[in-house]
């Protein structure tokens, strides 16, 4: 008698209102960031924390712990994957959320992240990998990432210019990332950022870092604790079941392409702090543009957007900068530079916004760059920026001009085929 074929696992979706919830907590420092994940637990003890312990990682292991408000109830070694932290962590954390989901009626969960992971690379990780076949928003329901800074060392952390590497807290060998880039994308991925304790500096510097937040992450909500004396019960209230995630929202460098706020336009400084946006139609120069880096970024804490250059006038540049380094990398072509048909692999949302501001001569061609700083001049930025665009006389040369121009950059932003 022939064999039947083995019967389909099939995975049961809860509805909607009863998936457990899940809140994210990141924080590149992970005292203030525990310290929040043991005020939820005590204010719910039905809630699970889930932890990755990254200490044994130069052994080849990872320690995962999960724990409700009364104590630890699973303590596993995870073999490190791929000599890769993040690998282990995408291959561990998804199946062991469906797992406590599955097993754990009725309980919420909050995922504790590694001080080194970013946010949006677990959002990631949600939206593709499959769990037994489904994704794992079909049993849980994400409601909000929090990031969680500590006020004493925040500026130390956005300001330095220190990698991972050389603090020997990198996720994987060729993990290149500087400490303070990771500190910036913690903040603005989040949906919920949390200032705990206090500047040691005083209460003046205190709520300068909390305007700096705010104009790092304007569409986040935000929260300040002061670390001594916590009500469980409230944070609890701000943190959980909020509803605040929308995972449709694109990563940073993608919002103004997308058409959502890249930045707040505040010239006026507040505790010394200046955010200012600059946008406009015309190309730059590559060369002049080359020579201002330096200069653009000296007063600046956190810079990001995206350029076009004459020169390439194809390639949708990305700008990046933290702690004393700025990143340009390619973000793919301008959709004024694709064929009809090459219109189909680009978002709706994207569609929409270049639509939308749509130009006769330049198409979706701009620049959009926002920089956040202390004591920055925004009318000495404007003007340097502004000379590093096109002349008129530049402009009527045209496009195949253009593209001749002694250009420092050239190799650097390579595009595929359409």
């Amino acid at each position: 008698m022939s064999s039947s074929p083995q019967a389909p696992v099939h995975v049961v979706t809860a509805d909607a209102a009863t998936r457990p919830s899940l809140t994210v907590l990141s924080g590149f420092w992970p005292a203030a960031t525990f310290a929040v994940a043991r005020m939820l637990l005590a204010a719910d003890e039905s809630l699970l924390l889930v932890r990755h312990d990254l200490t044994g990682i130069r052994g080849g292991v990872i320690r995962r712990v999960v724990r409700t408000g009364t104590g630890i109830v699973e303590d596993e070694q995870v073999a490190l994957a791929h000599g890769c932290a993040s690998c282990t962590l995408r291959e561990d954390v998804l199946p062991t959320l469906a797992r406590l989901a599955r097993d754990n009626p009725g309980h919420d969960l909050v995922l504790m992240l590694p001080e080194v992971v970013e946010p949006e690379a677990v959002a990631a990780a949600c939206a593709h990998h499959l769990v037994d076949g489904a994704p794992l928003t079909d049993l849980i329901r994400v409601d909000s990432y929090v990031t969680v800074l500590d006020a004493e060392h925040l500026l130390d952390g956005l300001a330095s210019t220190d990698d991972l590497a050389a603090l020997g807290i990198q996720a994987a060998e060729d993990d290149h990332r500087a400490l303070a880039d990771v500190v910036a994308r913690q903040i603005e991925y989040a949906d919920t950022l949390l200032l705990w304790g206090r500047s040691r500096d005083g209460e003046f510097d205190t709520g300068r870092i909390a305007v700096l937040l705010q104009r790092m992450a304007p569409w986040a909500t935000h929260f300040r604790v002061d670390g001594d004396l916590v009500d469980a019960d409230a944070l609890t209230r701000q943190l959980r079941h909020t509803h605040r995630h929308r995972p449709e929202t694109p990563g940073v460098l993608a919002r103004g392409l997308e058409g959502f706020a890249l930045g707040m336009h505040e010239p006026e400084a507040d505790c010394g702090v200046v955010s200012a946006v600059f946008r406009a139609r015309r190309p730059f120069h590559p060369q002049r543009l080359h020579d201002v880096l330096e200069d653009v970024n000296a007063e600046v804490i956190r810079s990001r957007g995206h350029l076009w250059l004459a020169s390439q006038p194809d390639a949708v540049i990305a700008w990046e900068f933290a702690g004393g380094g700025l990143a340009l990398g390619s973000l793919g072509h301008w959709l004024a530079s694709l064929p009809e048909d090459g219109w189909k692999h680009v978002c709706d949302q994207r569609r929409l916004a270049a639509a939308l501001e749509w130009d006769p001569y330049y198409g979706d061609r701009h620049q959009h760059l926002v920089f956040i700083g202390l004591d920055a001049d925004p009318v000495a930025l404007h003007r340097t920026l502004t000379g590093c665009l096109l002349t008129d006389a530049e402009l009527a040369d045209g496009e195949e001009t253009w593209r001749t121009y002694h250009d420092p950059f050239a190799g650097c932003f390579p595009l595929g085929a359409g």
